[in-house]
């Protein structure tokens, strides 16, 4: 990592461009705040910095998706990249230029670029194999096929690489291929693409990736153990029609793959940036006096460690300096599920809660490697309350009415080094910021919290004040508990942009760069104190959760094929189960791979005296994991019987409430029901937590 101190005279910072055929969702923020944060902290310090990016819009996606809108895709993706924006501005995520890859410069860079790679020897043209959808009419993207990884044999993968294994492949490498546009099987089809020659870049893209100044160790580590230990791949970077995209100038009826165009449209976006500001594209994109860094997420660190390197390296244009990668978004310790309400949409979350709050809580989860981050609700709600509320706002709200009429004092007072204390921390924090380790910043600002409150707990300033010979004592108190406020939220400036605007308004003095956290305020009249931020409220979480479940379950049913068949008329349970012939609605593997069952050991068993037919149950999971659940078995089973045997549960039910408490989950068992219910045995050998195939 660059040191805090040596820094170039610009900075470049992109994040990468979101695909123009969906909303922004939370999962998406957790990078465009982690990009926001750094660039935030390095224009506090001074730097000169810039921050681009844009909307990504070619590709079969877009076209589908304007052609079932009824609009032309020029007006399709423009309506999105208003949404985008607006989403983006309202997290306070503040771009310099945001732009789309569908715009005179993007287009006039790819040909500059093209160009280029065949001057350089490096393109070359041969006949593949491709999916084709015969319903649909049209060549398949990667991301309209799913099929089976042919590495790792994961189901229910996309056609370019695969979420488990991170293998990369064509979409005719898929083991029993599906479109996604019609649900068919795709016929392969061949067709004329044009490739770069990966290979002939090896060496420059080995001593690039292994250098061990520009990726983290890990992604070092994986691209020398997948790629570069043997040879490159070709890369394949055109689409024949129809697409939509920009043709290839000496291939006509060719379009340039949306992995081609895509990260040139970080430096049509600059030079959106320069046009408006007067500046010269070459002084950041051909500069030894500036640095570029890309934020990424960890699905997409091959195209940009590897293919944008290679096309930088070959154009003439300056190499990243870093690329930032992070890991995904789980909620609750699970991914984002559209049926249960955690793939929350920006727009839903901003509906119902303070953005200022998930800035905070996921600079508290980031830190400089590529782990995952969760968002626990409960942890979500404790930490933004206890640290923003609790500690930080809390130091104001308790000192600054006393010291309205008369300002803070003239001179800094005695408190005990406390701010000496907070300012040679700064070294540290911004050190922390500088490398992405804002996990790290974060605790130790709240360290210096925590040194904070008890000062103002043990000086008490509202006893004070009702002794009027202690008024200038009440001063001093509250002219140091407002400059630790004050230096508190200096440091937490990059999180949180909106509360630094706030308490400049508050202190009569805005917050504009670092050095403000080392000399403290005096002197000076302050403002009313105006409430800086709202607790955040386990119902309005709730709330946030269930709109996007009936959102997503209005979806669905708008998209569920009518029922034709009569309704069956009622009749006896254990006879209609006799007669109940097999389903004839066949599912694919993707559905039941949906279902999550495990094998579970029953702790205890206990009657619930309120229900006729359910039975309590503990089980235990394996790892220490444990999990409550009612059946409906109490005719067919004592208690007694249930205790330390194995059952099978469906381990990612969403839980529900009773009555009689939250059911975590479900217990497999066939039969008519009453007394005769069995519950499915397993072989010796198994053992809870086991996953049943």
């Amino acid at each position: 990592m660059k040191s805090f101190v040596n820094h170039p005279a610009r900075i470049l910072v992109t994040s990468a461009l979101p695909y123009a055929n969906g909303p922004i969702h939370i999962g998406h923020l957790v990078e465009y705040i982690q990009t926001d944060i750094w660039v935030r902290f390095q224009k506090l310090s001074g730097r000169r910095c810039v921050y681009v990016c844009a909307d990504d819009t070619h590709g079969t996606a877009i076209m589908i998706s304007a052609r079932k809108a009824g609009i032309s895709e020029e007006a399709f993706i423009a309506r999105v990249n208003e949404e985008h924006q607006r989403d983006f501005a309202g997290f306070q995520i503040q771009f310099d230029n945001y732009g789309s890859t569908n715009c005179p410069e993007n287009r006039e860079l790819c040909g500059i670029f093209w160009k280029k790679l065949r001057d350089a020897g490096l393109i070359k043209e041969k006949s593949i194999n491709q999916l084709y959808d015969v319903t649909a009419g049209t060549f398949l993207a990667d991301r309209f096929v799913k099929g089976t990884c042919p590495v790792c044999k994961s189901p229910n993968q996309y056609g370019d690489n695969c979420d488990k294994c991170t293998a990369t492949y064509t979409p005719a490498d898929l083991i029993d291929p599906v479109s996604t546009l019609s649900g068919t099987k795709p016929e392969i089809r061949s067709a004329t693409h044009l490739f770069v020659e990966l290979e002939k870049l090896h060496g420059f893209l080995h001593d690039w990736t292994q250098s061990g100044e520009h990726l983290q160790s890990e992604v070092a580590n994986y691209l020398k153990g997948h790629f570069l230990g043997d040879e490159l791949r070709d890369w394949d970077v055109s689409r024949p029609a129809p697409y939509f995209g920009f043709e290839i100038p000496d291939s006509p009826g060719n379009y340039w793959y949306v992995w081609f165009d895509a990260p040139i449209g970080y430096i049509a976006s600059t030079w959106q940036w320069c046009k408006t500001h007067g500046e010269q594209l070459a002084d950041w994109w051909q500069s030894a006096d500036c640095e570029v860094h890309h934020f990424i997420g960890k699905d997409i660190q091959y195209f940009h460690t590897l293919f944008w390197p290679g096309m930088l390296k070959t154009a003439g244009y300056n190499l990243p300096e870093q690329v930032h990668i992070h890991g995904f978004l789980t909620v609750g310790g699970e991914k984002m599920s559209k049926s249960k309400g955690t793939f929350v949409r920006a727009a839903t979350f901003l509906k119902h809660l303070d953005p200022a709050a998930l800035r905070y809580y996921y600079a508290s989860k980031l830190g400089p490697r590529l782990d995952d981050l969760d968002l626990n609700p409960d942890e979500f709600i404790d930490k933004v309350n206890s640290d923003l509320v609790g500690k930080v706002v809390n130091l104001a709200s308790r000192t600054a009415k006393f010291v309205l009429e008369k300002g803070l004092s003239e001179k800094y007072p005695d408190d005990g080094g406390l701010f000496a204390q907070g300012a040679a921390a700064g070294a540290a924090i911004a050190e922390a910021y500088q490398n992405c380790d804002f996990a790290r910043a974060t605790r130790l600002i709240m360290e210096l919290a925590d040194r904070a409150n008890p000062y103002i707990d043990t000086q008490a300033p509202w006893k004070l004040a009702k002794d009027p010979a202690k008024a200038s004592d009440v001063r001093d108190v509250c002219t140091v508990g407002l400059n630790l406020f004050r230096q508190l939220v200096v440091y937490l400036t990059p999180i949180l942009p909106k509360l630094a605007e706030e308490v400049g308004q508050l202190l009569n003095e805005p917050i504009t760069g670092w050095e403000q956290s080392q000399q403290p305020l005096i002197g000076s009249k302050i403002q009313p104190y105006a409430h800086l931020f709202k607790r955040v409220e386990k119902k309005d979480f709730e709330a946030m959760i269930e709109e996007e479940k009936v959102a997503a379950a209005a979806i669905e049913a708008a998209n569920a094929p009518a029922s034709t068949a009569p309704a069956a008329a009622p009749q006896d349970t254990a006879a209609a189960l006799e007669a109940e012939p097999l389903l004839t609605e066949q599912i694919s593997i993707d559905d039941f791979t949906k279902v999550d069952l495990r094998v579970a050991r029953v702790l205890e068993a206990s009657e619930v005296p309120e229900a006729k037919k359910l039975l309590k149950l503990k089980l235990s999971m394996g790892g220490g994991v444990e999990r409550q659940v009612f059946a409906g078995i109490k005719a067919a089973y004592k208690p007694e019987q249930l205790v330390g045997r194995l059952v099978i549960m469906v381990a990612n039910l969403a839980p529900r409430q009773m009555k009689f408490g939250l059911s975590e989950g479900m217990v497999t068992a066939c039969g008519p029901g009453g007394a005769e219910v069995f519950l499915l045995a397993l072989d010796e050998g198994a053992t809870p937590g086991m996953r049943v195939h």
